[in-house]
């Protein structure tokens, strides 16, 4: 006999939780995420902060992205999201609107590094706003990677 109603297979996509985390796509994106994002703050810490307004941002958005994405990487670790859509939500809307910032980040450390290029300590300070602002467009790179590629899913 056949069966009352036309049966309906659904594909629910399972969120990876614990170590699975490092082997799917998108979610392995979080843990080079914090490892750059904490390059960034270090670098500009490191330097003589020669302009407060621009570096503040940079090492704003730097510190508590890392921190949040700290925290949204233990949450996966630990299975807090318990299999739901609404953790595909809010890590496509964090990881895109922390791409906007981390870019703005990215463009403010470029400027500052281009105008410390000739001033005190030079070469020194020159050389690590360099490198904190290629961390920071290689971080704004890995978000925007992270939040299509969620989108996209």
């Amino acid at each position: 006999m056949a069966s009352a109603g036309p049966s309906v297979a659904t594909t629910q996509s399972t969120l990876p939780s614990g170590p699975a985390i490092f082997k799917t796509v998108p979610y392995a994106f979080i843990l080079p995420e914090i490892l750059c994002g904490t390059w960034v703050w270090i670098l500009v810490a490191a330097t003589s902060v020669s302009f407060p307004l621009l570096q503040g941002w940079v090492m704003y958005v730097s510190l508590s992205s890392c921190l949040i994405s700290l925290l949204l990487l233990l949450s996966y670790l630990f299975g807090f999201h318990r299999n739901s859509e609404n953790w595909k939500v809010l890590d496509s809307l964090y990881h895109g609107a922390t791409a906007i910032l981390y870019m703005s980040a990215a463009v403010l450390q470029a400027n500052a590094t281009i105008r410390s290029e000739f001033g005190p300590n030079s070469p020194l300070y020159y050389q690590l706003n360099c490198a904190a602002s290629f961390f920071a467009f290689i971080t704004t790179f890995l978000y925007i990677l992270h939040a299509f590629s969620i989108y996209y899913q």
